[in-house]
Formats: structure tokens, C-alpha cells, sequence
């Protein structure tokens, strides 16, 4: 007579191993494959990541590239420059917009981040750090013909129109944490607007005074305004 129990604990102790051994190759798997995708890649190294793409092209020109005599000093918008980083500098985009830069030499592109002023020198439209410009291979060149395409506005919208290298400068009078504030102000002062500006992830409200092709055109309105007890200085309209 077969023995029931004795088929009954086989059949068990044979399904037991089988999820045993199921459980073994899928944490082998893991260990393989799975927890070390995209592992350790600084920031720095990488380059900057998109939520929206917009695609829209909004200059052409010469690119140059700068490094090693501006490393570790301090940029336009605060921070401080790493060559090894993907970021470039632009005259009039606003800080931490991120572009794709093309070159057009060798069909070349890379993505960075808009965190300096420049290039001041000749018609160039935009200085990409070292790192950038190696990955598009303009390095030993120096410069090259590249196209920029908006990928992700930064601190404040991209004008529709297309860029350009022409810097427009205002007056700063003041600026306040909300913009209640800063209406207030404004509304006492006539001829002035408020624009909201992120600083570090949070809203401020400057107030500004006029739109001035150079910092000289805006000197005479600013000694007119200290005039009335209206305290202001002069800076780019961009920043």
C-alpha cells in the first residue's frame, strides 16, 4: 500500500525547493543588473537634465569655450565656476535656462546650463565651459559655428523673439519678499514695474526702474531718482 504522508512531504519538500531556487536566481538577477544601473555619476559629470522640451532654436553663431584662468572664481549668477561642469555662459539668456548647443562643424551637441555672462569677445554668442566643449569636440579648435535650441526656460521666460547678444540695462530701486510689498512701492513711484525673480528655489520682487540700451544711457535717470530720495543702482535687465 502506498504511504499518503510519506507523497505528501515529498510533494512539499519539492515544491519548498522550487520557490527556493525561484527566489535564489531572481536576487541573483538583482545583484547583476538592477541595483547598479546609473550608479555613482557625480553631477558634475553629467549633463544637465530636462522636464520640457521646447526645441525652438534661438541662435546661431560662434561658440568659443573658457577653463582653466576663470576655474574656481565666482559666476555671474553667484556660483562658482567648474570647468568640468556643463555649463556655458550667454549675454542676455536668463540664468539656469538649459540649452542644447549644436555644432555645426561635425554635428556635435550638448546639453548645459546657463549660469555666467560672456563671451565679450568679437560676435561670439555663447562660451561653453571646457568639459562642454570637449564633448562636442571644439576644444582644440577653439570656436565653432553651433546653433542653441531651448530645451527648459530657467529663471524667467525666453523672450518669443529670437536672442540676441544685445545687453539692455535698468535701475533697481528695490526689493521685497512678496509681492504685496513691492506693488506697494511700486505704486508710489511712477514709471516703475515689479518683476518676480527666483533666488535659491524662492520668489523675490524687485522692483525696477526704465529699459536702457547701456549702463551710460541709464546713469542720468539714476542721479534724477537719488535726486527724489529714490536710491537705485544700475544692472543688466537680463540678470
Amino acid at each position: 500500500m502506498t504511504n499518503l504522508s510519506s507523497i505528501t512531504s515529498g510533494s512539499l519538500f519539492s515544491d519548498f525547493r522550487s520557490v527556493l531556487g525561484l527566489i535564489l536566481v531572481l536576487l541573483i538577477l538583482q545583484s547583476c543588473g538592477i541595483a547598479r544601473v546609473g550608479s555613482d555619476r557625480s553631477a558634475s559629470s553629467t549633463q544637465p537634465s530636462t522636464t520640457s522640451t521646447t526645441g525652438r532654436m534661438l541662435q546661431s553663431g560662434v561658440a568659443s569655450w573658457y577653463g582653466p584662468n576663470f576655474n574656481g572664481k565666482a559666476t555671474a549668477n553667484g556660483e562658482v565656476f567648474n570647468m568640468n561642469d556643463f555649463t556655458a555662459a550667454h549675454r542676455t539668456l536668463p540664468f539656469n535656462t538649459i540649452v542644447e548647443v549644436q555644432n555645426m562643424d561635425n554635428g556635435q551637441s550638448v546639453t548645459v546650463r546657463i549660469n555666467d555672462r560672456g563671451p565679450y569677445v568679437d560676435d561670439r554668442i555663447i562660451d561653453l565651459s571646457r568639459r562642454a566643449a570637449r564633448e562636442i569636440d571644439m576644444e582644440n579648435t577653439g570656436t565653432a559655428n553651433v546653433q542653441i535650441i531651448l530645451l527648459e526656460e530657467g529663471d524667467r521666460p525666453v523672450s518669443a523673439g529670437r536672442v540676441t547678444n544685445q545687453e539692455t540695462f535698468t535701475i533697481q530701486l528695490a526689493s521685497y519678499n512678496t509681492e504685496t510689498e513691492a506693488m506697494d512701492f511700486a505704486g508710489r513711484t511712477s514709471g516703475t514695474r515689479v518683476e518676480e525673480v527666483q533666488i535659491s528655489g524662492r520668489s523675490v520682487f524687485r522692483v525696477y526702474y526704465g529699459i536702457y540700451d547701456t549702463a551710460s544711457d541709464a546713469r542720468d535717470d539714476q542721479r534724477r531718482l537719488a535726486r527724489q530720495g529714490l536710491d537705485g543702482f544700475i544692472k543688466q535687465a537680463e540678470n
